[in-house]
């Protein structure tokens, strides 16, 4: 599976008349935050692909709106077939944010949990407890995909990163350790998050948590995995 990873700040070979050039050949977009739903809505429009987007802590002036017209608890567990694109308060994409989610289409389970770090009790921040207060309401539907399809997730969709790993000192981009028990629990594949901008082209943008790998994804990372999705085996009692 091939997925066109977004976050923080516009690639202008995304948001480009050649988007389709670069990037025809990805099966699902998915944003870390911090972006505006125009840009969503162009990418959709562009691609014709299902995006899962997250909430970080700028960009918030539609927050209120979707989470409350899609049904986030900011976890709960739907299944998702993406729609086709249309200008819409859901800019053609999927808000993963405080949920669990699997799309019928791929098979991919996103969960999403945006927001950053409380460092001056803004909308979308949270401290450690309250992240975990949030995690907590995602373990029955995690624990329902373990036993129907063999895994509890694919790939877990922050806007913050774990705490210390890709993380600043500054309160403002202080990691979760929230996010390592998450991790610990429910060993995600893949953590795709943003917030920590990456303006030296040679900064380091993949580490490990165990089992994880820990993907900075500012502005634009392609992640080709055939091991999640569509290509992979489902080993649980149910079918998709």
């Amino acid at each position: 599976m091939r997925i066109l990873c977004i976050a923080d700040d516009m690639d202008r070979l995304v948001y480009s008349q050649h988007i389709k050039d670069n990037f025809a050949d990805v099966d699902a977009v998915i944003s870390a935050g911090d972006l505006s739903l125009r840009y969503y809505e162009f990418i959709v429009s562009s691609l014709n692909k299902p995006l899962f987007f997250v909430f970080g802590n700028h960009n918030l002036q539609e927050f209120d709106a979707l989470v409350k017209a899609s049904g986030s608890s900011l976890g709960h567990m739907s299944e998702y077939t993406a729609p086709a694109p249309s200008p819409s308060i859901f800019c053609g994409g999927e808000l993963v944010d405080g949920k669990v989610l699997r799309d019928k289409r791929t098979g991919l389970i996103i969960v999403g949990l945006g927001g950053s770090y409380n460092y001056n009790n803004g909308k979308h921040q949270y401290t450690d407890h309250q992240m975990m207060s949030r995690i907590f309401k995602m373990v029955p539907k995690l624990l329902y995909n373990k036993l129907r399809y063999g895994r509890y997730l694919d790939i877990l969709v922050t806007h913050a990163p774990p705490l210390g790993f890709n993380d600043e000192i500054d309160r403002c981009h202080r990691g979760f350790s929230a996010f390592l028990t998450f991790m610990d629990w429910f060993k995600p594949k893949y953590l795709l998050h943003g917030h920590v901008h990456l303006t030296d082209s040679n900064a380091r943008r993949v580490v490990y948590y165990k089992r994880t790998k820990i993907i900075n994804i500012y502005k634009s990372y392609i992640l080709d995995d055939d091991t999640i999705g569509k290509k992979r085996r489902e080993t649980g009692k149910g079918k998709s």
